[in-house]
This record gives structure tokens, sequence and C-alpha cells, in this order.
């Protein structure tokens, strides 16, 4: 079970991995905001989409009729064991519960608090390990562990879709300006600012984001950038950030989305929850933003500094100077860093 974003079903993806090497078969019971992700990961069998009052950020009101379904829906697939796979602020007993209700004979989870009956396995959490190491602790202390020659990475299946008629040849830079968490991302002025330095710089700039924002991307890209906002679904998505030298992304799913594919991130990283858990993983990566500002550790989803100085205090030419870090410098002169007309949406 892994029901809460993209960015938390990619990091379960290891574990997933590992599950998957010593298991016949494997069902992920994700949240309908991890679904899309989820289809990306290497090793499932089948994928269960459940909201989790628990879990969702805006939860509607406990539907009885919805948990009794749930219950029905789990017990009729007859499981032999169930992870559940929380971040370190999430309690896995709610879902723990529901797992017992439908029969479920074995179930393991981090938690600190007192299972009761819920769990036969009670695995210590492990604040300090990141959060794919942290899921791969608890599935190794259930018996499983990574095939030989796997790594550890994350990682989605390939062959990824063609997105060529959408980015031009490879070695552009991704601008991702978004998060669904506002507290996360950089102001759109801000945004834009490190899309005119990267232009300026020589690079070939991609601005990617949602269908619900493509004013945002427009915004952002401006005269200066190639604006793809709503122009993919997460594989397409995938695939735009694996051609792409570098990609420049707040602390969201497409961050971890980039490590799936290997690409450098330079990750602007407000500190509301803490970097070393949820940085971008085991990829060559730049963390920009101030890591003590007063936001530190709060959780916080609106940033309660005026200003949000963790972010829009990050310079232009600290993101250019990143991406040339991670990427080397860019290609071409500036004067040919122009960007095309907004290309045809492309399927799914």
């Amino acid at each position: 079970m892994r029901q809460d974003a993209a960015g938390d079903v990619l990091l379960a993806g290891p574990a997933i991995r590992a599950v998957a090497a010593g298991a016949r078969s494997v069902t992920l019971l994700a949240g309908p905001r991890g679904h899309d992700a989820a289809t990306l990961l290497p090793g499932l069998d089948d994928i269960l989409v459940r909201a989790a009052p628990w879990i969702e950020p805006d939860p509607d009101p406990i539907d009885p009729a919805g948990l009794r379904d749930a219950v029905t829906e789990l017990a009729r697939r007859r499981f032999d064991a169930a992870l559940l796979l929380t971040s370190f602020h999430q309690s896995p007993l709610p879902g723990a519960l529901l797992l017992r209700a439908a029969g479920v004979p074995w179930v393991g989870a981090a938690s600190e608090d007192y299972p009761g009956s819920l769990l036969d396995l009670r695995h210590p959490p492990e604040h300090h390990l990141p959060e794919a190491e942290r899921a791969l602790s608890l599935v190794r202390a259930a018996g499983f562990d990574l095939p030989p020659g796997d790594d550890g990475r994350l990682a989605v299946a390939r062959p990824l879709p063609a997105v060529r008629e959408l980015t031009g040849p490879p070695g552009y830079v991704v601008v991702h300006p978004g998060a669904s968490v506002p507290a996360r991302r950089p102001s759109a002025h801000r945004t834009a600012a490190h899309v005119r330095a990267l232009a300026r710089a020589g690079y070939r700039v991609l601005v990617t984001g949602g269908p619900d924002e493509r004013d945002l991307t427009a915004r952002v890209a401006g005269e200066h950038a190639v604006d793809l906002g709503g122009c993919t679904g997460t594989a397409g998505l995938a695939a735009v950030l694996d051609a792409a030298r570098a990609v420049v992304v707040p602390n969201t799913g497409p961050a971890h989305l980039a490590a799936a594919v290997g690409t450098p991130v330079v990750s602007l990283f407000a500190p509301v929850v803490p970097a070393h858990r949820w940085r971008p993983h085991a990829v060559a990566s730049v963390l920009l933003g101030d890591q003590s500002a007063p936001c530190r550790d709060t959780r916080a989803r609106t940033c309660p500094v005026p200003g949000h100085p963790c972010l829009d205090e990050v310079a232009p030419g600290d993101v250019v100077a990143a991406v040339d870090r991670l990427a080397g410098p860019a290609p071409s002169a500036p004067s040919a860093a122009r960007p095309a007309a907004r290309p045809p949406e492309v399927p799914r």
C-alpha cells in the first residue's frame, strides 16, 4: 500500500521491485494521485485505486459504504501478505485495520504507535533514511530483497513514448515550475527569471506542467522557452525528462520522475520537509534553497514567511551555475536559443 502522491509512489519503486523478486505477484493499492506514476513502475502485476481519507490532503468525509466496498474488494483477492509504505509523518494503522478487516493474514509496516493485533511486523521507523531506503528497509525486514544487479535506484518501465515531435532533439533543459503544495514551489515571477537566465546562457529550455498548470507554464516560459504545459501525461513527461540534460524543479513528483530516468536535477527545495528524506534519490543533483529558513520542518502547505524567502531568494545565476555543474556549459550561443511554437499534444 502506498496511497499518496506520484512522487511517493515513485520512491516506493525499489521496495516494490524487491518484493516482486520474491513474490508470485504484486499488487499496489494506490491513491488517485499516485495511480499514473504507479503504471510506470517495474514489478507490478496490478494496481488498485482507493482514496485514503487518513492520507489525502483534502479528504472527503468518511464514507462507510466506501470502506465496506474496499474491504470486499481486498477480501475477494485473497492476498497472502501486505506491506504498508508510509512517510515518516503518516500512521500505517488505519490501512492495517482495513487489511485485517479484509482477512489479510500477514501485515507489516513501520510504526511508532502500539499496533495491537494490526501488525505482524512492527518495523521501527528509521527517520534518518531517505524515503526510498526507508521503504526498502521495511521490505527487507519482511524477507524480501533486490535481485542481483539491481542497484536500488528509482526506475520506470521502458520503452517510454516518443516525444521528439514535442521537444526537438535531446540536449535541452527542463524547468518544471509547479508543485501541488504551494509552499514547495517558487513564485512564477522568480521561476520566469530562472528561465530567462538559462536561455540567455545558451540553453534550450522547455517548461513542463500538467493540464491545470497551463497558465503557470505560459507565464514562466514567456518568449524564452517552449511551453509544454498540458502536452503530456506522466509517461510522456518521463520521456521528456529522459532526453533532458538537466531538470530544474521544486520538491514534487517530477523531481522523482527525473531521478527515475537518470536525469540530473537542480532541486529547488523548500525546507518544510527534510531534504535528506525527500531530495532526488541516487541521481546527480544540486540542492538550492535556504534549508535553515524559519519554515523548516513545519510541513506547511502555504509558506508562513512573507516573501517566501527560502525559494524566492534563489538567484537566477545560481540556477545557471547549478545546471552548468550538472550538465556542462550550454552548447549553443545565446542568439541560437529560440523557442519553437507551442507543439501539439501527443498521446499519453
